[in-house]
């Protein structure tokens, strides 16, 4: 079966907001290896709506050529997890609507590599709750940004979970990936 694996950017103090306001000093070599692995394991993206309307604003508009992302993120079979979005524009886009769970345990059950989000913070909370969420690999960044929306917010309630690797990089960010407990 497949595992839905969420890759997030994340501060010491939990904020998974606006990372490209804080995140890119730390970018280098190895999470650059560490993203693209991630995204190399997985044939498909799962996105809320909120990041795929931020993604489907740049994505379509980035060069293959200048951007080696552009060609992955254009071409790739998305699924929206939405309760607004009636159409999807972006190339290869798939809505999720109503039993959220029953879908995506059918996708699940479809041969292929791993489901990858990316961002989505809502959404990975939300399939954390239901045990939907297989893995969560969180690249903490050695910064306090002090505000913004953060992974867990207050109410999110106790989810067990279990360190399946770790990784330090030169950078200082760890990479930690997690599963369920």
């Amino acid at each position: 079966m497949r595992k839905i694996v969420a890759g997030l950017f994340i501060s010491l103090d939990g904020v998974v907001e606006s990372p490209e306001k804080w995140h890119f000093p730390y970018f280098n070599d190895e999470m650059g290896q560490s993203v693209g692995s991630q995204m190399e394991q997985a044939d498909v993206m799962l996105l809320g709506r909120r990041t795929y309307e931020e993604f489907a604003a740049h994505w379509p508009h980035e060069d293959p050529a200048t951007n080696p992302f552009a060609d992955r993120m254009n071409n790739t079979p998305k699924y929206v997890v939405t309760t607004t979005l009636d159409t999807a524009e972006w190339q290869n886009t798939t809505i999720i609507k109503g039993d959220v769970a029953a879908q995506l345990t059918e996708l699940k059950r479809q041969p292929g590599k791993d489901i990858g989000m990316t961002g989505s913070a809502t959404l990975a909370r939300s399939l954390l709750a239901d045990g939907l969420l297989d893995e969560l690999r969180l690249l903490v960044h050695p910064i306090v940004v002090g505000t913004g929306k953060r992974l867990f917010e207050e109410g999110t309630g106790q989810i067990p979970l279990q360190l399946l690797d770790s990784q330090t990089f030169s950078t200082g960010v760890l990479s930690l990936t997690y599963g369920k407990a």
